[in-house]
């Protein structure tokens, strides 16, 4: 059994198996250091020669690989004694031992209540070792390996965009519940400035300054206001149909519209505090997408690193999950953008060419984001040509309709402008042709001839009878 601990290395040979056996009572053979003895006993002792080369072989376990100095040890002491098993802890490492050295190795439950067993008597195990020493190797050897899982550099760590994202948008969401509250209580007492006033900061700014209504006279808001809005104000504050109110009311209209600048003020802070890490761990990514929708981007997947997991399909969808599986629940057209429907790219196209856009943009920015999460080199020269790729396919779609179809392709559509002439035009009637018109009722001489050749004719036939 190889068991490393904080500045040593240990290799302990067990010396009766048929008592780990059974696994459940197996710390009743640890209760004591005594014993802890029966069981295994040391066969090798390494000890690091500093705190670099304990975090190299501390850092290596967790990695599952097989450092240095483990490999020499198993050589020289292993090697010799092939047929017996090697007790491992972790069987990632158990194969790469077995790959490398041809070492029967060995995982199981058995082993992992050993491995607590050795820990717990590790004192008792080794003598001459006092337990404050061992405490103050354990720590220094745990900041050290949590400030290698940080990547050395605390400029990379990715949870502070998710924090500062996520405030972000606390932030903008009490923020506006304050502002309309402000219109709405300030609006009893002058309703005409709300609409006078437009900007939510501005209007917050005036009502602290002016308070009530009847200051607005003899007050001078020239450096909040322009001059024609200023008057504007003025002229609407002599003739308002907004209520009385107390010097109470208006005090407490004060205080809220100081938190809402002070909120303001602190927003635009953490604006420029999340654009500048997000430039400093995601550079390319920025330039891509934005410091808004790519610190949304790695809020919503978690890290930078689970983010460059994604493929560009699922980055393309990030957000938009529950209509995804709706459509796919009710078999319709399944989404083509989630939060990367806010990137600038995509919103200056017109709907036609979005999803085409939408799906070459999260290409790009997977490329992006696993050079950003992998890659050594901090400059956003991958993200700035990858841009203008886009860029280019963006111009070439909407050039598309007015291109001609045969050709190269690359001439212009010949066609003369169409220019149409407002003109009022007057019927002309002589270019119609005309029948005579036939009257339907026939000359009384008609009827008459006709009545007496019937008559005739009506003689003749009774003649002919008789």
């Amino acid at each position: 059994i190889v068991v490393w601990f904080c500045f040593f290395s240990l290799l302990l040979q067990v010396l009766n198996e048929k008592k780990l056996q059974e696994v459940d009572s197996l710390w009743k053979e640890f209760e004591t250091p005594e014993k802890a003895n029966k069981i295994v006993k040391l066969k090798h002792f390494e000890k690091f020669q500093d705190t670099t080369e304990a975090l190299a072989a501390s850092t290596a376990l967790v990695e599952g690989k097989l450092s240095k100095n483990l490999k020499k040890i198993l050589k020289k002491i292993v090697a010799k004694d092939a047929h017996e098993q090697l007790a491992v802890a972790d069987a990632k490492l158990g194969g790469v031992i077995k790959d490398k050295l041809n070492l029967s190795c060995i995982h199981s439950p058995m082993v992992t209540e050993l491995m607590r067993g050795i820990r717990s008597q590790i004192e008792g195990l080794i003598t001459g070792l006092p337990s404050r020493e061992m405490a103050a190797m354990c720590l220094g050897l745990a900041h050290s390996l949590s400030r290698y899982k940080l990547k050395f550099s605390p400029d990379k760590v990715d949870t502070m965009i998710i924090q500062a994202i996520s405030l972000l948008d606390d932030l903008d969401k009490e923020l506006n519940n304050y502002i309309m509250r402000c219109r709405e209580w300030y609006g009893w007492h002058f309703p005409e400035l709300g609409k006078i006033i437009t900007d939510n900061l501005t209007y917050c700014k005036c009502v602290r300054k002016v308070g009530d209504r009847s200051n607005f006279a003899s007050s001078d808001v020239s450096d909040i206001l322009p001059e024609e809005i200023e008057e504007d104000v003025k002229a609407a504050a002599e003739i308002s149909m907004g209520t009385e109110v107390s010097e109470e009311d208006i005090n407490n209209i004060i205080h809220l519209c100081d938190q809402v600048i002070e909120i303001s003020e602190y927003r635009t802070q953490l604006y420029d505090y999340l654009k500048n890490r997000m430039m400093a761990i995601a550079p390319n990514l920025t330039v891509m997408v934005g410091e808004l929708v790519g610190a949304r981007l790695i809020a919503h997947a978690g890290s930078l690193l689970n983010l460059a997991k994604h493929p560009a399909s699922t980055v393309q969808l990030l957000g938009a999950e529950k209509a995804l599986f709706r459509a796919l629940k009710t078999k319709r057209d399944t989404p083509k953008f989630g939060l990367i429907y806010h990137a600038s790219l995509v919103g200056q196209t017109n709907t036609k060419n979005k999803g085409k856009i939408s799906r070459m943009l999260a290409a790009k920015t997977a490329l992006t984001i696993r050079y950003d999460a992998l890659g050594e080199n901090t400059s956003a020269e991958m993200g700035a040509e990858n841009r203008l790729k886009v860029e280019t396919r963006l111009r070439l779609l909407e050039e598309r309709g007015i291109r001609r179809i045969s050709g190269t392709g690359k001439a212009l559509a010949r066609t003369d402008k169409y220019q149409n002439k407002s003109e009022v035009k007057i019927f002309d009637p002589s270019g119609d042709s005309t029948l005579p018109a036939v009257s339907k009722k026939r000359k009384i001489q008609e009827v008459e001839e006709q009545d007496a050749e019937v008559a005739v004719k009506a003689k003749k036939f009774k003649a002919e009878m008789k």
